[in-house]
Order: C-alpha cells, then structure tokens, then sequence
C-alpha cells in the first residue's frame, strides 16, 4: 500500500537539501510530496529563531549542514548571503506545483551552485534553472498556494524545515529534521513503535519549569 508523505522544505534550509539526497533510503511505497513552505512565517508563528538568525549558532551549523551533505555525497557549496529572503522563489516553486525533480533543482541553485535568488537577476536565473516560469513569483494564486501550504503546516503542527509529515489512521507524525530521517525508516517499518514505551512514555513528561 503506498503511503504518501508530505516532504515540507523551505530553499533556505541546507538540511532539507541533504534529506532530499536520502530519499532512495525510503521503502519503495513511499510516494513523497513536496510542499513548499515559508520558514520564516512558521518560526514566527512559533515564536523561535532560525539557527543562522542565531549568531553563536551559524558557523555550526554551516559545518554540520556541509558535513552532512559531503557524507550524502553531495558537493556544498552555500550562497553568499545566508539567509537570504526566498519569499518569491518559494512563490515560483508553489505556483509550478514542483515535483521532486524540480525541487532538486531548485536546491541545487541554492546549495550546489551556491547562488541566493533574492534579487531579480538571480532570481531569474533560478526560475530558469528549475523550469517555472518567472511570472509566478508575483501570480495571486501562487501566493495563495504557499499561504495555504504554510497555514496547513502550522495547522498539522509542523515547526521547522525540513518535516516529513505522515497522516495515518487520523493521526499526524512529523519527522522533523534530517536527524530523524533515520527514525523515519524504522516507523516505517514498526507503525507501532510510538505506542509502546519507551515512546509512549514520554508523552507523560511534564515541563518542570517554563522560561518567561
């Protein structure tokens, strides 16, 4: 039976980028979705800070993200400006329905070519590269799409990028991160697992002491 999962990524993440890479990992029935999603919109949401916005934390990640990505077999190469505003780019993808071929492409501009398509110039340059039509970035209903698609993220519960998100037997699991892609295969394969402890234990836990 195939099982479809959401594949929710923002252009901006270079971690959505090595999990793209690890797709062939998954079993052969998984149909993957992309969604394109507005990172900034579901951290605000959230109330958080996108771990470049945190500056301690950038250079981190940029090695992690490029490690990873080198152990994918991927050649990283990041954009000048990171991050940058991927607002009509993200536009472009929603408005194109993009499929996985033209995600990957799109990731590639990004993080193999290491190009920011956040002015006009470049940002022709990426709708071309992918195979969209420019036109999109500024269409009402690609506007709409990535509303839409950002708002149905929020609303499943998803709070950075990249997610896989799962609907099945009227629950949501969200496999957040490439960190998890691993956890992601063993659900896979025992739908179960969360049920039994140690994992349905921890939906005990109580917080203990809250931050104000």
């Amino acid at each position: 039976m195939t099982v479809t999962i959401d594949f929710c990524y923002d252009i901006l993440s270079p971690f959505a980028h090595v999990a793209l890479a690890r797709l062939g990992e998954l079993p052969s029935e998984v149909e993957i979705r992309p969604v394109p999603v507005l990172l900034g919109a579901i951290l605000s949401h959230w109330g958080q800070k996108g771990p470049a916005e945190i500056e301690a934390k950038r250079l981190h990640t940029y090695r992690i993200a490029t490690f990873l990505g080198e152990r994918a077999g991927l050649a990283m190469t990041f954009p000048p400006r990171h991050p940058f505003n991927p607002l009509a780019a993200l536009r472009i993808l929603a408005g194109a329905d993009a499929d996985l071929a033209m995600t990957r492409r799109a990731f590639d501009f990004v993080f193999r070519d290491g190009r920011a398509p956040d002015n006009e110039a470049e940002l022709a340059a990426f709708a071309e590269a992918v195979g969209a039509p420019v036109e999109l970035a500024g269409d009402d209903v690609a506007k709409a799409k990535l509303r839409t698609n950002t708002d149905a993220a929020i609303a499943a519960g998803v709070f950075g990028v990249p997610s896989f998100v799962v609907g099945e037997d009227g629950r949501t699991e969200i496999f957040w991160g490439v960190d998890s892609f691993e956890m992601l295969k063993a659900w896979l394969a025992d739908r179960g697992m969360f049920d039994r402890a140690p994992y349905k234990d921890l939906e005990a836990v109580e917080i203990g002491v809250r931050r104000t």
